[in-house]
């Protein structure tokens, strides 16, 4: 289903929308500074960046650059295939790529899916639903899910369309303020739905909006990252349009303390991390995932750098802004200090004691070395590294997972060195993460006596399947942000090639299953969303490298924590 668009050319081509800047020209935050600042937005500004960072574009991404660097984010790289041209836009109607070749024939499928799956309300495009696919109960992938949302949305910013994407913070934002109640407990005023949908009533001839806040969901748990990935949308919103009256609407700047005023509240925390139950991101069962996820805290991270940059500098919005400062110096300390794991700290970690008392304890989790799980020896590269699934104490989850890790390189989370080290391990293990279809959602799978205590025996969630080491095509967008940042844009290809030989084949399943990724997994559904969303993004980010800055902050200098540790990447 096609939507009118006024900035339809007569040719049928979308107008250009300025392009986004290089990673380089993206905001650099002193956090220690940013009291002084006397606004984050420029109101005066009409476009995404100034004119200069689009000359530096016509440089582009060259394999040589794979090599560890700690500068790589502030540069594009020289090979012929990522020359930016400021006059094209990927779209459907896109005659030719940027290459000049034909685009690939699932281009134009992939765009015919994604339009297909547009959720209309009041004659208005508010978002996508999860599937289109007819062959199977709808149960509730006919809704629009915040969480998958977000490619589709980046696609249509992407390409030119940020009406959709404006549409849908608007009516995300209206259901927020709704009340909340699962049985007789009433949820925080901020909380985000998880979805919602319209419901059409021929008889009155009306239209209604239906959220879920998890009353309805498995398990019952409310979605912790819809109000992050809210956030962070509507930074790239303001990002790829260069306008900041969407997030200067008093009702934005309302919906953002909302959400902030959850995750910043004083409580009985001793660490800056969130603290949460199994299922409340995207992986939404049972999976051992409870306490302080990697997804969530990675999530958290970037939604208050982005907040930072669209809250006004009012009296509410600068009492945020000083418990936002605070909390990211804590947070990016903890998590690379404590969550960073490579060949050294295994190390260490193998040879702790235990028991240890007092300020000077190094074992600061009490981590018993037995409970370490053999599989981690063998998986961990001499020269690579990644953020663990979950810490907490006496607890260390080992597990690799694929979106956290991501989104700890695109929100700088993590430090340079351990973003290349990030990518040093997924080409090292290629094999295990990417197999045959990109990408392990986690890794490795649960299974016999630890599937049936951690999953409850969830028939859905055993091994190799779905959440518990399924392969996620959607996660090719983040995997392609990650490796663009980091400069290794043959990574991507790479996963990007072996994605076109099976997605459009496969009529674009949910995940797929087996060690390899190699089989559409039992209860994928066909024609999901973000499978075709995700694919279109990532093709998009390597065509024109500029729409990284929609999706991608750098490190602010200001905050690098002293690392006690020799790492991996320096071996």
């Amino acid at each position: 289903m096609s939507i009118p668009n006024s900035d339809m050319s007569q040719t049928g081509n979308i107008r250009h929308v300025d392009a986004l800047c290089s990673v380089a020209e993206i905001e650099e935050i002193d956090f220690s500074k940013l009291l002084d600042r006397p606004s984050f937005l420029n109101m005066e500004r009409k476009r995404s960046f100034d004119e200069r960072s689009l000359s530096e574009l016509s440089v582009a991404l060259s394999p040589r650059h794979s090599s560890r660097n700690a500068d790589y984010s502030s540069r594009f790289f020289d090979h012929p295939e990522y020359v930016f041209s400021p006059s094209r836009t990927s779209f459907i109607g896109t005659p030719r790529s940027l290459t000049g070749f034909e685009p690939h024939p699932m281009v134009a499928e992939a765009w015919e899916t994604l339009r297909r799956s547009l959720v209309f309300f009041r004659g208005q495009p508010v978002g996508t639903i999860a599937a289109t696919d007819t062959s199977e109960e709808k149960l509730n992938y006919d809704q629009v899910f915040v969480r998958d949302f977000v490619p589709s949305g980046l696609a249509f910013l992407m390409n030119g369309e940020p009406e959709i994407v404006k549409n849908f913070i608007l009516k995300t934002l209206r259901l927020q303020s709704w009340e909340k109640k699962i049985d007789r407990f009433h949820l925080g005023e901020g909380v985000m739905p998880a979805s919602f949908k319209v419901l059409h009533d021929p008889v009155r001839n009306s239209e209604t909006l239906i959220a879920d806040f998890g009353e309805s969901a498995i398990g019952r748990v409310a979605p912790v990252d819809s109000g992050f990935w809210w956030i962070i949308l509507l930074r790239a919103y303001t990002k790829s349009t260069g306008d900041s009256s969407l997030a200067e609407l008093p009702e934005c700047q309302k919906g953002m303390r909302l959400i902030l005023s959850l995750c910043l509240s004083e409580g009985f925390d001793t660490f800056p991390t969130l603290l949460c139950a199994d299922g409340c991101c995207m992986i939404d069962r049972r999976m051992g995932v409870y306490g302080y996820p990697i997804e969530i805290q990675a999530l958290f991270f970037m939604a208050l750098r982005c907040a930072l940059l669209l809250l006004k500098q009012d009296d509410e919005g600068k009492e945020f802004v000083e418990r936002i400062v605070k909390r990211l110096h804590a947070l990016s300390y903890h998590m690379r200090s404590y969550f960073w794991l490579d060949f050294k700290q295994l190390n260490d970690i193998y040879r702790y004691k235990t028991e240890e008392y007092s300020h000077t304890a190094v074992n600061k989790f009490n981590v018993i070395p037995d409970s370490l799980p053999d599989w981690v020896f063998d998986f961990m590269p001499t020269g690579g590294g990644y953020f663990i699934g979950n810490i907490s104490p006496a607890r260390m989850d080992f597990r690799w997972f694929c979106l956290g890790n991501c989104m700890a390189i695109l929100s700088s989370l993590a430090t340079p060195e351990q973003s290349v080290a990030i990518m040093d391990l997924i080409e090292s293990r290629w094999e295990e993460l990417a197999g045959e279809m990109p990408l392990k959602v986690c890794y490795p799978a649960i299974e016999s006596h630890e599937w049936r205590i951690v999953t409850g025996c969830d028939p859905k969630n055993t091994r190799w399947s779905y959440h518990n080491g399924g392969s996620w095509p959607v996660l090719l967008w983040l995997l392609t942000a990650a490796c663009i940042k980091t400069g290794r844009p043959q990574i991507a290809r790479r996963a990007i090639e072996l994605a076109e030989s099976r997605l459009l084949k496969d009529n674009w399943p949910e995940y797929y299953d087996g060690k390899l990724g190699r089989y559409v997994g039992k209860q994928a559904r066909k024609f999901q969303t973000w499978s075709v969303a995700g694919y279109l993004v990532a093709k998009m980010m390597l065509e024109d490298p500029s729409h990284l800055g929609m999706i991608a902050l750098e490190e602010d200098r200001q905050m690098k924590p002293v690392m006690k540790r020799s790492n991996s990447w320096t071996c």
